[in-house]
Formats: C-alpha cells, structure tokens, sequence
C-alpha cells in the first residue's frame, strides 16, 4: 500500500553553496558529479556546462592533484564567459588540506569543499588533517 503522505526530511541547518540553499527547509536541490579529469580543463567545462543545462544546480569536481587543483580557477572563469553560474564543489581525498594551501585560487573559486573524513590522513594525523589543514575550510561551507 502506497501513502500520499512525503517522507519526512531529516532537520538540518541550511548553507549557501554559492547562489544556491542546500538543506533546511529549502526545496532539494540537483547535485551532479563530473566524471572527467578535472585537469583536463575542456572536457570539464564542457561536462560542467552539459549538466547545468540538463538541471544540475550544484556541479562536483574531484580535486585530487595539484593539476586539478590549478585547472579549477580555468574552469570557473570559463564557465563564467559561456555565463554559466553553477556552484562548484571540490571533492577532496587524501590530501585536500595541503591542495587548499598550495592552490589559494583553487581554494577561493570553489563553492564548498567536501572533504570526506574516512580518506583524510591515518592514524594520528586523521583528524589533524581535517580539521587544521587549511585556513580556507572556515570560509565555506564544507561536509
């Protein structure tokens, strides 16, 4: 037996991520996944491009090398000629905080970092790498 009722939504805090409200009581919002290298700045901006003009309000990127990092500012200021303003979120394993400090412009183009705790550091240096690693954490929101 089906009900007409919704499932309820879990309370949650909303954030902005860029222009667009993620969780609270704003209405659930469309998040892709790039699967290119995001080094690879073309096919980025063209994956990018391709998802927000099939609905996607908030497009992920990996940022898993110091490549990728240096290509996000690229694929920002790109996406913003072709006047597509779609959030971008870096996705970080591993060595997203020293990715952060060494690519400030990488840092300041993204919309919010996830930054998946299981994949930060080992051992000691587990939650020191998550939670110290760069300044640029406190200035966006970041999961």
């Amino acid at each position: 037996m089906q009900s007409d009722s919704p499932i309820p939504r879990r309370l949650c805090h909303a954030v902005q991520v860029g222009r667009v409200t993620v969780g609270g009581g704003a209405p659930i919002v469309v998040q892709s996944m790039t699967n290119t290298d995001t080094a690879d700045i073309a096919a980025s901006v063209k994956q990018i491009a391709q998802l927000w003009r099939a609905g996607s309000e908030v497009v992920r990127v990996t940022v898993n090398n110091p490549e990728s990092a240096k290509a996000v500012p690229h694929i920002a200021d790109k996406l913003a000629m072709m006047g597509i303003e779609v959030p971008i979120v870096g996705d970080f394993h591993y060595n997203g905080h020293q990715l952060l400090t060494a690519e400030p412009a990488c840092a300041e183009r993204l919309a919010k970092y996830r930054i998946n705790p299981g994949n930060v550091g080992f051992g000691k240096k587990r939650c020191v790498s998550a939670s110290t690693g760069a300044r640029w954490i406190r200035r966006w929101p970041s999961r």
